[in-house]
């Protein structure tokens, strides 16, 4: 009985075990594709033959048909992992943010900076993937007419410090959470990942300004 009571009280901890771990690798999937396509995008900025050379390889090899849906279900999957540690009623809520008050921790901060950012990027980002994925080819001149047109513009400006804010706590958390990141390296690495989002927003602004004033549109 003492032996079934235990294999019994291990097994919410072991799925707990495998569903981080996917979180976890999810996670950096999508933090890598989020970099790749920020450099991407940002290859407009050397002009648009460029991002239209580069469009046009990742549609001629399916990368785009086929890459954009596996990360929108990657997207999807990593929300629905990471949203069962999100207080998502009014009691939790306060709770959470009575401790973090209390505590006044960085780290613990940053779990709901993270959180907040999620539940935007999830509205912000699939509105943005359906938008792009329903409209292909991609190409320079669509993506200036988009953003010179409408909204978009401010939509972008919005998303874009959102998307790089999750990830770069994405980033440092998971290096807290697995062991990468210890005491002895914490202020370095920290210092390192504030730097890379500050950068990678830089970039983003960069190009929003270049389809905005100098791409023509289609």
């Amino acid at each position: 009985m003492f032996t079934q009571n235990v294999a019994q009280a291990k097994q919410p901890y072991r799925t707990d075990a495998y569903l981080d771990t996917f979180q976890m690798f999810s996670g950096v999937a999508l933090i890598l594709f989020m970099w790749s396509h920020m450099v991407l995008v940002a290859s407009v900025n050397l002009g648009s033959r460029v991002m239209n050379s580069i469009a046009h390889f990742l549609e001629a090899t399916y990368l785009a048909q086929i890459g954009g849906p596996m990360i929108a279900l990657i997207f999807l999957a990593h929300f629905v992992m990471a949203a069962r540690k999100i207080p998502f009623n009014y009691k939790e809520q306060k709770a959470m943010w009575t401790h973090s008050v209390r505590l006044n921790h960085l780290d613990t901060w940053l779990w709901i900076v993270q959180a907040v950012t999620g539940m935007i990027i999830l509205i912000m980002g699939s509105i943005h993937m359906w938008t792009v994925l329903t409209d292909l080819p991609i190409t320079a001149a669509k993506s200036a007419a988009r953003i010179q047109g409408g909204w978009w513009l401010v939509f972008y400006m919005m998303l874009l410090p959102v998307i790089e804010l999750h990830v770069g706590v994405g980033f440092y958390r998971l290096g807290v959470k697995w062991g990468w990141i210890t005491r002895s390296n914490r202020k370095s690495l920290k210092n390192f990942e504030n730097r890379l989002t500050i950068g990678f927003i830089t970039i983003g602004l960069i190009t929003l300004f270049t389809f905005y004033f100098i791409i023509k549109a289609a």
